[in-house]
């Protein structure tokens, strides 16, 4: 029978975080250096979860080294590595190549210097609570929840305040906060927001930053009513 949840992570969850990272980007690590997809992971770990460096490293040897044989296929206990477009006969040593610039990274303190997410992975991975509210509130399928026109942007910004718990709601914020702060071109925050969902254009009177300034603003307003003393105010 396949694993239970717990023993799936003991086995392959940070694995399964470093495969996540390649969906949609080439795995063409070398022995000269990372590609874009680990490069991504690297700095996003490095960040926010630098301890999982060594489990990861880890569980790809294993997985490397002992792969599934056809009875834990058949029971489905374990861990089908996603296609990364690689034949089958080199997945074993793409795997220690990338433990491999994993081990390094740590046991020389190379950490990827900061940047703007390079991949869809670390979007996501950066910015959670934004990928959540723009690909749930802004999908394509808004118009049939919210309406047509300007006013629906603001009727999706209002369910989701009223929907969703005020902790999340400033976690949210806070991430606008931080994309803004990147200060990159409209083109690329248009991109910014494509990639973390959201699948229609922002209000006419707004550029994609100045949209998101308004949604943290007003969200931000939002939460200042939720602070100590704001029932009686």
């Amino acid at each position: 029978m396949p694993m239970n949840p717990i023993e799936h992570d003991r086995r392959y969850g940070e694995l399964d975080q470093v495969m996540r990272a390649y969906l949609g980007q080439p795995a063409d690590d070398t022995e000269d250096g990372p590609s874009v997809a680990l490069t991504a992971y690297l700095r996003h770990t490095w960040n926010t979860r630098p301890w999982s460096l060594g489990t990861a490293e880890a569980q790809l040897r294993e997985y490397a080294r002992n792969p599934p044989g056809s009875l834990r296929r058949r029971l489905g206990e374990f861990y089908p590595v996603p296609d990364v477009g690689l034949p089958e006969s080199s997945i074993q040593d793409w795997l220690l190549l990338v433990a491999g610039h994993i081990r390094d990274s740590v046991e020389r303190g190379e950490v990827p210097l900061p940047s703007v997410p390079a991949t869809r992975w670390e979007w996501h991975a950066r910015f959670p609570e934004l990928g959540q509210f723009l690909g749930g509130w802004f999908s394509q399928d808004m118009p049939d929840e919210f309406g047509a026109g300007d006013d629906a942007h603001d009727a999706a910004v209002a369910d989701y305040a009223a929907t969703t718990d005020p902790q999340i709601v400033a976690s949210l914020v806070g991430e606008l906060r931080e994309l803004l702060a990147l200060d990159l071109g409209e083109a690329e925050y248009g991109l910014a927001v494509a990639e973390l969902g959201m699948e229609v254009d922002p209000p006419t009177q707004y550029s994609p930053s100045g949209w998101l300034a308004a949604v943290a603003e007003r969200l931000g307003t939002l939460q200042a009513g939720y602070g100590p003393g704001a029932a009686s105010s």
